[in-house]
């Protein structure tokens, strides 16, 4: 980050016991912290994330667009005439953890909402705590359908899989005309098998054939068994990670695989055309499901881009903008339902409608997950070039 929010004092401090890195970023002011808000008369909202480990580029990136909205909405007057406190947890991008910090912040009453996590099968650990506790938990990327299943207080503002999954099989039968579709799933994360199940389903209702389902671990380095299976698919594809797509996609043209290589929002980092080779390599002209493009024109997405490009020096991408979104819709729920009591802003998330966010406009239904449209981006040397927008 490349400035200091404005009022507000930043620092980091290790958690004794918990093994959690803590970023606190909170406003200076007041004598009694009001119920359910935060020091000082300031409303704190947690956010946990895999700060390190790895998948830190989600964490890290979603980090800065919620600090990027919480200094605006500071700098705006805060809401409710008070000034907006973070405490970031690193999770460490495990599952055991996120559970760890879930608990910690439930045993903070200042808090009165909570941002997080990125990957589904760490915010499936964590939701029960916060549900438990009466904390609204809202996850930024998070597209399991589990998710928001363990209750009331739990909310996203992204698509989830059954709808990510039904994008890119309509994709490949009808923009890429594929028959004939290999699968590589990585079979210890919850993203990863429920987006290939929806994707295999939905490709086979379309007429399509899988000829393949193979599986890998985290941590794999040797995938040319699976990739084997596939050497006369018209498509592969493969809903994992940026931090192990990228070997893939190298393995895959190893061993002659010339054909496009497609996946979901899990590979929208910076790293994965790094990890793929570099530009023009591997995972040139391959295609992914995402939550939005920096190049969409609309007014308030490129005012993000902008304002984001100015504080960190680099593009936002589509963690970042889900970051943003998330913390702005608390804020919204936050003045719509006038408290910061956790129970009203629960309630107030649950009745949003047609919220105006950068990556689109955001329904929370009766399952409290996000209703919206998802892009479909094509890689262009290091770029995520836009290529079709699917509405739900």
């Amino acid at each position: 980050m490349r400035g200091v929010l404005p009022a507000l004092v930043a620092g980091s401090l290790l958690v004794g016991g918990l093994g959690c890195k803590s970023d606190s970023t909170g406003a200076a002011g007041g004598a009694n912290p009001a119920a359910g808000g935060g020091d000082g008369g300031t409303i704190k909202i947690g956010h946990y994330a895999s700060m390190t480990g790895d998948t830190a580029t989600f964490g890290i990136e979603t980090d800065e667009g919620v600090k990027l909205a919480i200094k605006e909405i500071n700098a705006a007057g805060g809401l409710l005439g008070r000034q907006v406190e973070l405490e970031t947890q690193d999770d460490q991008s495990k599952p055991e953890e996120a559970k760890t910090v879930a608990t910690k912040f439930a045993a903070d009453d200042k808090i009165v909402a909570v941002i997080g996590e990125v990957a589904s099968t760490r915010s499936i650990a964590a939701a029960p705590v916060f549900e438990r506790a009466g904390i609204p938990m809202v996850s930024p990327s998070s597209t399991n359908e589990k998710v928001t299943q363990e209750g009331e207080h739990i909310f996203r503002v992204c698509f989830i899989d059954p709808f990510q999954g039904k994008v890119m099989a309509k994709f490949a039968a009808e923009e890429l005309k594929a028959k004939k579709v290999a699968i590589l799933r990585e079979q210890s994360s919850d993203y990863s098998v429920g987006l290939a199940d929806v994707f295999k389903a939905e490709f086979e209702k379309a007429g399509g054939t899988i000829i393949a389902d193979a599986s890998y671990k985290t941590g794999d380095t040797d995938f040319r068994s699976q990739l084997a299976q596939a050497k006369d698919a018209d498509a592969v594809y493969i809903p994992g990670y940026y931090t192990q797509v990228g070997t893939i996609a190298r393995q895959a043209r190893q061993l002659g695989i010339k054909v496009p290589l497609m996946g979901g929002d899990g590979w929208d980092s910076e790293k994965l055309v790094e990890g793929a080779g570099g530009p023009g390599k591997a995972l040139e002209d391959c295609y992914f499901s995402n939550h939005y493009s920096k190049d969409d024109k609309s007014e308030r997405t490129q005012t993000f881009v902008k304002a984001y490009n100015a504080e960190y020096n680099k593009s936002p991408s589509g963690l970042a903008a889900l970051g943003y979104d998330a913390m702005k819709i608390i804020a919204e729920a936050i003045k719509s339902g006038n408290s910061a009591d956790r129970e009203k802003i629960k309630d107030a998330l649950a009745a949003t409608k047609n919220f105006p966010g950068v990556t689109g406009d955001i329904t929370i239904d009766e399952n409290r997950n996000a209703s919206k449209s998802a892009v479909v981006l094509q890689i262009k040397g290091k770029e995520f070039v836009y290529t079709k927008t699917v509405a739900p």
